[in-house]
């Protein structure tokens, strides 16, 4: 069965967009049986809602306190520190990760 591009309307912002072939193909690769029924945007502002900004009941993420390891400062991260490993301000943990 050839695919072909499907015009579809989006639930959300109710505009129409196009699943394109190659989209179509990216999603039987991945095993989706279904259509999508947002449009790109409207898909991108709900994963960005859902992945860092807390749960699907609109909470923020739980924070807990610790002490930088490296210059000491008090800090806050989004994980309880175990204390077998070393934790890093922002500021130190940013620094650590630029290229040299």
């Amino acid at each position: 069965m050839a695919l072909s591009d499907k015009a579809l309307t989006c639930v959300e912002c109710g505009y129409d967009f196009t699943f394109t072939v190659g989209e179509q193909e990216f999603f039987a690769s991945r095993g989706y049986t279904n259509d999508p029924k947002r449009c790109t945007q409207c898909r991108g502002a709900r994963k960005s809602q859902q992945q860092g900004f807390g749960d699907s009941y609109g909470s923020a993420r739980e924070m807990h306190p610790a002490v930088c390891a490296q210059c000491g400062k008090d800090t806050m991260v989004p994980f309880r520190p175990r204390g077998d490993k070393p934790v890093y301000c922002n500021d130190c943990f940013s620094a650590m990760r630029a290229p040299s």
